[in-house]
């Protein structure tokens, strides 16, 4: 272990200013930042000091090679404090997977020992309050992962960024001069929304049927625990004191009989959602069957959304695409024709598509 009388140095500096500076606030020569990232539901923070280049060596002089004997401290063997000033600590609000291997929610004082070779060992630390790393105590560690550097453009001031996020991944990324160290991070969002979920169904938020409605829906889309989804939203439905039959709560109910391959049970219930539903929630529904290539029962959908809502925006929209779907274009076009008068006032958008559809009509083509 080699002493570094630079990093000594940047001791005695901190030994001044801990003696002459404190009645003061001064900017400081490297600055304090804060980053942070929600991976999923997972906060991610990172608060560090960002020294600059400043026409100096940086890798293997400013920043030395390995462990060291700063010259100051209790350590013998200390890593690079990954930063400037006080600790670099990042913390991470659930459990994540750092690098291939876990480690726990909480907060970490990060350090970095790092090879000639650009091989980086990145320390995660108990210790969260010291300054620097003249203190660093190996029997704190919490993870030790080995990461490589790479190549990459100029950085005068040490960043932390995060890059390539995803609902369950990113990577945390040091910058500085020419070179960036990659952390990759994962989280098993899945698991830990699921878990909240369940915690919040427990809480005040449970008293709204509307919660039950999104908790049950967010299983049913990420193809989670179904038998759960239908307990919950069934709870929407009939759960004392919060339940309502309505619209919202019994289509999402269907959608999740459906996923578990009841689909005469999930059709039922449909059929009573659609007889409380507006002309807007039935016109929906048509559309997802069609989207769904079901394109039978989105006939079926629209037809009857005709018969319960006759001339409402956008029944004879609806009405137009079950005749094209079903090969009927000259009553697909008559239906279209008189849902164009209908079209609300500044809704360019289906003002703009049904013309466009008028037109595909006449040349004999489907609209859907």
């Amino acid at each position: 272990m080699r002493k570094t009388p630079l990093v000594a140095a940047f001791a005695l500096s901190f030994c001044q200013a801990g003696l002459f500076g404190q009645a003061v606030t001064v900017p400081e020569l490297s600055p304090r930042a804060t980053v942070s990232q929600t991976i999923g539901i997972t906060d991610v923070t990172v608060a560090y000091h960002r020294p600059g280049v400043q026409k100096r060596d940086v890798w293997g002089k400013l920043v030395p090679y390995g462990f060291n004997d700063l010259g100051f401290g209790t350590s013998k063997a200390a890593p690079w404090r990954a930063g400037a000033n006080e600790n670099t600590v990042v913390t991470f609000q659930n459990d994540v997977t750092v690098a291939g291997s876990p480690l726990k929610a909480g907060s970490y004082g990060l350090s970095m020992a790092i090879s000639p070779v650009g091989t980086v060992t990145v320390i995660f630390s108990h210790d969260t309050e010291s300054w620097g790393s003249f203190f660093y105590d190996p029997s704190h560690d919490a993870l030790r992962v080995s990461v490589k550097w790479e190549d990459a453009p100029f950085h005068e001031l040490l960043t932390y960024d995060f890059t390539d996020v995803t609902n369950d991944s990113a990577v945390l990324a040091l910058s500085w001069e020419k070179k960036r160290i990659p952390i990759p991070l994962k989280v098993d969002t899945n698991t830990i929304v699921v878990a909240r979920l369940k915690a919040e169904m427990r809480s005040s938020r449970g008293f709204q049927y509307q919660a039950w409605v999104a908790a049950s829906n967010f299983l049913l889309t990420s193809n989670l625990e179904l038998p759960l989804a239908l307990e919950w939203a069934e709870f929407a439905i009939s759960g004392p004191y919060i339940g309502e039959r309505n619209f919202a709560t019994l289509s999402n109910k269907a959608d999740i009989l459906d996923k578990m391959g009841r689909a005469a049970e999930a059709s039922a219930v449909m059929d009573e959602a659609m007889k409380i539903g507006t002309a807007t929630d039935v016109h929906q529904y048509g559309r997802a069957q069609l989207a769904r290539h079901n394109t039978d029962r989105a006939v079926a959908v629209f037809k009857l959304n005709a018969q319960l809502h006759p001339d409402v925006w956008p029944v004879n929209y609806g009405l137009a695409r079950a005749y094209s779907a079903s090969g009927d274009y000259k009553s697909a076009l008559e239906a279209l024709l008189k849902a164009q008068t209908q079209v609300p006032p500044g809704d360019a958008a289906n003002d703009e598509a049904i013309k466009a559809n008028i037109e595909k009509l006449r040349n004999g083509k489907d609209i859907n």
